[in-house]
């Protein structure tokens, strides 16, 4: 008999670990607090590498599922200073090797594939604790409780789970972004969309930028950034919008408008987000029954690799479960042995906001792509 997986959080790592336990005929049940798979906005675009997030959607029999989801002409980039003057525009000529696509689709596709009931929503963990023989109880917020013998946290930064295996906690790295929405952008909003251009638009100066992506629909999905204390509009009503996006925007007095206008401009109420890491190298020792995935194992900044190597952990895990299945603490042991390398290599000691937002930007940036 396969011990049950019992998976806590429903994004990508802990879709693609029950989709490939799934293909293996291992049994999984994921919990995840979001009350139905549309309860939010999934993110925006995610690139997705060859060398992690391609080979775990392969393991996951889903390539041909990806492959219709790409949305074409999307590697291309611009970076642009305060002014609008462009700097450097690379065009999609059709040999990246990076495609984009939607994280709300993505989950879909990872969503479909998996039997129904096998994803409980509205069970959100709030906590977790060792029992005997090498046992583990969930505690839930409506109250109740799971018992399992074979338990992955991927649950994310504030993950329930990792104090079974680690102190550790995130911690704020000075970056605060203003998240917003321009709906059917070339016809509503033609000079922002003229801006963004056909992918990703980075508008940096010191210490902030505008960065922005079109979406499918004509979208344009932008990230205000700047270098900011933890409690920077701490003081601000987010339920005024007109408060809210009069403070962001006198952070860039002077910009173009058609910059600014991502901004001013937004169809959906701002959304602060405060960027936290969890340490570089962030490791546990091995303890039976219980791992980690996803930003709940290695936090970073964004830099393209989260997505990518939360579901590269969720199919790896998922294949070592299958090729031990009487040995669960060899397989996790060799996930992990893994997995801490790897993360620690992608976080690597490149300071990106440094070179998006230090004191020679943008031209830094357009030095880091040359």
């Amino acid at each position: 008999m396969r011990t049950p997986v019992t998976i806590i959080g429903a994004g990508l790592g802990g879709l693609t670990l029950a989709r490939v336990l799934h293909v293996h005929g291992i049994p999984a049940t994921v919990y995840e607090a979001e009350a139905s798979p549309t309860a939010r906005t999934q993110g925006g675009m995610l690139d997705i590498h060859p060398w992690n997030g391609q080979p775990a959607l392969e393991a996951a029999g889903l390539s041909e599922g990806f492959r219709e989801l790409i949305l074409e002409g999307r590697e291309s980039y611009r970076i642009l200073d305060r002014e609008g003057t462009v700097l450097l525009d690379r065009p999609d000529d059709g040999t990246g090797e990076r495609p984009e696509v939607q994280r709300g689709e993505l989950r879909r596709l990872l969503l479909d594939s998996l039997p129904h009931g096998i994803v409980r929503w509205g069970h959100k963990a709030s906590g977790a604790q060792a029992l005997d023989e090498g046992r583990y109880e969930v505690s839930l917020a409506d109250g109740t409780s799971v018992v399992t013998s074979l338990l992955v946290g991927a649950d994310g930064a504030w993950s329930r789970v990792r104090p079974l295996l680690s102190d550790a906690t995130p911690e704020y790295v000075g970056v605060s972004v203003v998240e917003t929405f321009l709906f059917d952008g070339d016809t509503r909003h033609p000079a922002a969309a003229k801006a963004v251009g056909a992918g990703s638009l980075f508008a940096l100066a010191p210490g902030k930028g505008i960065l922005a992506h079109r979406e499918s629909g004509g979208t344009l999905h932008a990230y205000t950034q700047l270098l900011k204390p933890q409690d920077w509009l701490a003081d601000v009503d987010f339920n005024d919008v007109a408060a809210v996006t009069s403070r962001v925007v006198e952070e860039f007095d002077g910009w173009a408008p058609e910059l600014t206008a991502l901004i001013t401009d937004s169809d959906t109420p701002p959304v602060l987000r405060r960027l936290f890491t969890l340490p570089i190298g962030h490791r546990w020792d091995r303890a039976p029954g219980v791992t980690l995935l996803g930003d709940a194992a290695h936090l970073m900044p964004p830099n393209g690799e989260g997505a990518n190597l939360a579901m590269q952990d969720g199919a790896e895990l998922g294949e070592a479960i299958a090729a031990h299945p009487d040995d669960m603490e060899a397989a996790l042991a060799e996930y992990e042995q893994a997995m801490f390398t790897r993360a620690a290599a992608e976080a690597g000691d490149d300071d990106i906001y440094q070179v998006m937002f230090g004191d020679d930007a943008p031209n830094s940036m357009v030095a880091m792509f040359n």
